[in-house]
């Protein structure tokens, strides 16, 4: 199952499809009953911290349990009565479920309350416990991810392919980085490169490219491609994003191609990669849509099966990005493929 657009390939806008995101009853309830459901779910201390937590995350509950240091059965219920309220979604990745904050659409009648309590909470300071076992979690996930990639190193390429093989996509993203046309001395970030397969196209595409990868083991792999190609434009930087802002790096197009699945945050890939581009700069993802395939998880090290097309631009919406093209490619095994296109402005 896919629940992005079905076609071969659509450019433009973002196709409109139900999405998996749940969302309960309550949406069919008279107005007066909802905007009651609302401000009972944002009436409880526990709750609001719950909201402030999301603010960028999606989080299972037993990671929520721990965060917070709250016990599973009163924690459920705090997310039920969120849920009902429509103020937070859920999405099933393997046997956990995960919530995130819902994106406001801009039909919602509720709109400009729970932008009001969403804005509220986000005012309010994470408790610095709190924020440490967050960050805990967050290397956790950080860790399994490494771990990895370490293990299959030699043949993660392999089970890559068998989801979504770079060839079939290739043309597409060939043509849509050329028609940017940068700058001849722009600089390219791609994070994640992998075995390093798209270095040479980017290497056309800007005059600097700068290689980031946390693994040391793909970062080896990177680097052989580099040297056989005689790339003279890319450098290798073994780190995540926080080395790269540590760094001072400036960059006009920042690259996930096959990425943001593996990451621990993806809504804080979208707030660093705002943070390291120029203004203008663009911001590219190149990601599997939403799908059900739980063997993706332990044979390519997935941390989370695709996105809907509303969860990348809510958090790239959050971050500052304006919207730019939008790509969509179903692949010949059933997966689809997204590529979007943000830019600062």
């Amino acid at each position: 199952m896919l629940d992005c657009a079905p076609s071969l390939a659509t450019a433009g806008p973002m196709p409109s499809q139900p999405s998996i995101l749940t969302h309960p009853a309550s949406v069919a309830l008279e107005g007066s009953e909802r905007l009651a459901l609302l401000y009972k779910a944002a009436g409880d201390s526990l709750r609001l911290q719950i909201l402030r937590l999301l603010r960028s995350e999606s989080l299972g509950v037993l990671e929520m349990c721990g965060i917070l240091d709250v016990r599973q059965p009163a924690l459920s219920h705090h997310l039920k009565v969120l849920l009902n309220a429509t103020l937070v979604s859920t999405r099933r990745e393997g046997n956990a479920i995960f919530y995130r904050r819902v994106f406001i659409a801009p039909d919602d009648a509720l709109a400009r309350q729970k932008r009001a309590i969403f804005a509220g909470v986000d005012a309010l300071p994470l408790d610095e416990a709190v924020t440490a076992r967050l960050v805990t979690v967050k290397q956790q996930r950080e860790r399994h991810s490494r771990e990895f990639f370490a293990r299959v190193a030699g043949q993660f390429r392999q089970n890559q392919e068998l989801v979504a093989e770079l060839q079939q996509y290739f043309g597409s993203l060939r043509d849509l980085l050329h028609g940017l046309a940068l700058p001849a001395k722009a600089t390219v970030l791609e994070v994640g490169p992998g075995e390093g397969n798209l270095l040479a196209l980017l290497s056309q595409v800007g005059g600097k490219v700068i290689a980031l990868d946390n693994s040391a083991e793909m970062l080896s792999k990177a680097r052989a491609t580099v040297a056989a190609a005689r790339l003279r434009n890319v450098e290798l930087l073994l780190g995540d994003l926080a080395t790269a802002l540590a760094r001072g790096i400036e960059a006009d197009l920042v690259i996930f191609s096959m990425v943001l699945h593996h990451l621990a945050s993806p809504a804080e890939a979208f707030s660093d990669s705002a943070r390291l581009l120029k203004r203008g700069g663009r911001l590219l993802i190149v990601d599997l849509c939403r799908h059900q395939q739980d063997w993706v998880r332990e044979n390519c090290g997935d941390l989370w099966r695709g996105f809907e097309p509303e969860e990348l631009s809510g958090w790239a919406e959050q971050a500052g990005f304006e919207q730019d093209q939008s790509l969509f490619l179903s692949l010949r095994n059933g997966f689809q493929v997204q590529m979007r296109l943000f830019h600062l402005p």
